[in-house]
């Protein structure tokens, strides 16, 4: 099963970015995050959309 969300530091990992970057496209509303306890966790959906994966018709 593949998970559905990542930590920032995974999400940052995963597209070779800084964590500045990552909260900075959490603030444009680019990446969607979701609260578990005072964890914020990255949805890998959105991460594979931010890069083209979940867009319709890209190859």
């Amino acid at each position: 099963m593949e998970p559905i969300a990542t930590s920032i530091n995974g999400a940052a990992k995963a597209l070779s970015l800084g964590r500045t970057s990552i909260y900075a496209l959490i603030k444009e509303g680019r990446l969607e995050t979701v609260k578990v306890g005072r964890r914020t966790l990255v949805k890998t959906a959105s991460v594979r959309a931010l890069i083209g994966e979940g867009a319709p018709g890209a190859d």
